[in-house]
């Protein structure tokens, strides 16, 4: 008899970026209070997962990504109390709560790091990475992600210390026994503690060469011994648990690598963050360089990757998250006007283009990550001045564009479609209040050009037209459906540069397979034969079930799941 497949197959997260999402205590910050009082928000999706980005004690020089006390929860956000209360309640609405987990680096504030300070010879010293100088300056080449040398100076030392985001992120240097004892330690206070698993930040950056000489990743990405920390990991702190969630975010990885970091006789991750198809429409020198969307290239980089794990390993599923920008305003129909050389108004088919791309989402085999107002459809943030950002690499990425002469409305530009901070507008609850519901007072970060058109209250009030109610007929489709679950994927007319069409099978035949069918594009379709003529029953519409005679075509922007007539 074969074994049953693991829960995570049929589960779908929901990621709540804190600060975002409701504030609890007026101070215009979202936090755990306020997190609590919006749970079923949540929970009516029917989501089985909540992720929660990094809540732990920080200077928040990286939004909590710098963390000072992995062991206590930041004021900024509550106390452990008040944690626990959240626990409580995330696990009494029958859903899981899995925390971000920041182990490549530390804050420069954290005990460890103050301590290494101290001398060469104490001993947490070796808990960080640091080189003498080579002929007066830094020890080789490499640059941080959020710009500057990846190197900082320690006058009280002689020495620099690695960094690969920013100066007040020092990396942790793995290579150190005590230091990995240290982390298995507090993983397991957390997971004792009653939390269901760990979202893992950048992991595959944690084994390194700093002896390399060379520009660019290759030293520090997924180096041999990373498989050896994660298997170390997994028999310290994972072995024994029932149910938990384990994924790492891995820049740069590739399928061959997400073979074996979840391959499940390997006893390292359930599955992994990959980032080639969200980094398909970046330009040659940064993120920030612009391409036109290609569904084309989309397409086949996603069915790329469901092939390459079908037999071993497990895909995660996303179009979005705190880091990447709104799939509305990326992926649907603004920004395929815009890669047609046309303006268009980025609410034009907001319903629709925010349902079509759940549809296809949520259909591929794997586990998909719904992050905070995408059930919603936000668009993005639409700041037209550099004072209204917030996100560091933001900031740091235009001072540095505009100091090599690059115009600074070409900058903004940029920064428009490209900047973190579009996915970290507040959670706007209703039109009826200054700050949307999300606050009594001024938050933290501006609104966007989103409110008040776009509202929790205003898109679950609206029926069959609801981004809301579309996503939990998909979640529940999941829970149903075998064939979501864990069915082959084959796709069709990979070269079509408008319809993203495939199907989801089982060899057993237990229940239909299904027949996937979306238009990207804002006219009508009429459907090749070769997939018009598999069509059953229709099961899902974001617009509906059509009428017999119009199955063989689509509307702007329509997806729909039917039964596979093969």
């Amino acid at each position: 008899m074969d074994e049953p497949e693991p829960w995570w197959t049929g589960a779908v997260v929901y990621q709540v970026y804190p600060r975002s999402f409701a504030d609890g205590n007026g101070d215009g910050i979202g936090d755990l209070a306020g997190l609590r009082r919006r749970l079923d928000h949540i929970a009516d999706l029917g989501v089985d997962v909540v992720w929660l980005s990094p809540v732990y004690r920080s200077p928040q020089a990286d939004n909590g990504y710098d963390i000072s006390d992995y062991e206590d929860i930041d004021p900024l956000f509550g106390t452990l109390d008040e944690f626990d209360a959240l626990l409580v309640e995330v696990h009494r609405h029958g859903m899981k709560l899995v925390m971000d987990l920041v182990v490549n680096h530390s804050s420069d504030q954290h005990p460890w790091f103050q301590a290494a300070k101290l001398s060469r010879t104490c001993p947490k010293h070796d808990w960080y990475i640091w080189r003498d100088p080579v002929d007066g300056h830094e020890p080789n080449e490499w640059r941080a992600a959020f710009g500057g040398p990846a190197w900082s100076w320690d006058p009280g030392t002689g020495q620099y210390y690695l960094h690969m985001f920013t100066p007040q992120q020092p990396d942790l240097n793995w290579d150190n026994a005590d230091m990995r004892d240290a982390v298995y330690t507090m993983m397991n206070h957390w997971l004792d503690r009653g939390v269901d698993g760990f979202r893992m930040d950048v992991i595959n950056h944690i084994a390194k060469d700093p002896a390399a000489l060379a520009d660019g990743s290759a030293a520090y990405v997924m180096q041999p011994r990373i498989h050896d920390h994660l298997q170390e990991m997994h028999e310290r702190v994972f072995a024994g648990r029932d149910a938990l969630l384990t994924v790492g975010e891995m820049p740069g990885v590739t399928v061959e690598d997400a073979v074996l970091f979840t391959d499940p006789e390997r006893h390292e991750l359930d599955m992994v963050f990959q980032f080639e198809h969200v980094g398909l429409d970046h330009g040659p020198t940064s993120k920030f360089d612009n391409e036109p969307f290609d569904l084309v290239a989309l397409k086949a980089s996603l069915a790329r990757w469901q092939t390459g794990l079908a037999d071993t390993g497990w895909n995660s599923l996303y179009l979005a998250n705190h880091d990447q920008p709104r799939p509305v305003s990326r992926f649907g129909a603004a920004a395929v006007a815009a890669a047609h050389g046309f303006r268009a108004d980025p609410f034009d088919l907001r319903y629709e283009s925010a349902t079509l791309l759940a549809t296809v989402l949520h259909l591929h085999r794997g586990t998909p990550y719904l992050y905070q107002g995408d059930e919603i459809g936000m668009v993005n943030a639409g700041f037209t001045a550099i004072d209204e950002y917030r996100d560091v690499e933001s900031l740091n990425w235009f001072r540095g564009a505009v100091g090599r002469g690059m115009p600074v409305d070409d900058a903004l530009q940029a920064l428009a479609v490209r900047s973190r901070d579009n996915a970290r507008t507040p959670m706007p609850w209703d039109d009826a209040t200054p700050a949307g519901g999300f606050s009594d007072v001024e938050p933290w970060i501006g609104m966007g050009q989103g409110w008040p058109r776009v509202t929790v209250a205003s898109d679950r009030a609206a029926g069959d037209r609801s981004v809301y109610e579309h996503h939990r007929r998909l979640i529940a489709l999941r829970h149903d459906s075998r064939t979501v679950r864990v069915g082959d994927f084959t796709l069709l007319e990979a070269d079509h540069a408008a319809l993203w069409a495939f199907t989801r099978s089982l060899e057993d035949a237990a229940e239909p397979g299904l027949v996937v069918v979306a238009n990207l594009s804002s006219s009508r379709m009429t459907l090749p034969d070769a997939v018009a003529e598999r069509l059953g029953r229709c099961v899902l519409g974001n617009l509906g079930v059509p009428a017999p005679d119009d199955a063989r075509s689509l509307q702007p922007w329509e997806a729909r799941v039917h039964e596979d007539l093969g």
